[in-house]
């Protein structure tokens, strides 16, 4: 399986997007989005590239496994 690597946080937003999650609001230079049965938030700041450490909690948060965030990853 390929390693999780630093992207831009639009690109990361559009991932969240083809995965069921919606746009809420934005406070600041952070975007919020919300995912139907998810615990909390998903909180993604507006930075170059995210680290990976941030990728990673919001993918456990949201759900979405690392086979799925590689396959909304390529697909276009």
């Amino acid at each position: 399986m390929p390693r999780i690597t630093p992207i831009n946080w639009k690109k990361f937003c559009k991932i969240l997007e083809k995965a069921g999650c919606v746009y809420s609001h934005t406070e600041g230079d952070h975007v919020i989005y919300h995912k139907k049965g998810a615990i909390r938030a998903l909180v993604i700041p507006k930075i170059k590239d995210l680290p990976i450490f941030i990728i990673l909690n919001n993918l456990k948060t949201a759900g979405i496994s690392r086979t799925e965030y590689f396959k909304l990853l390529m697909s276009k």
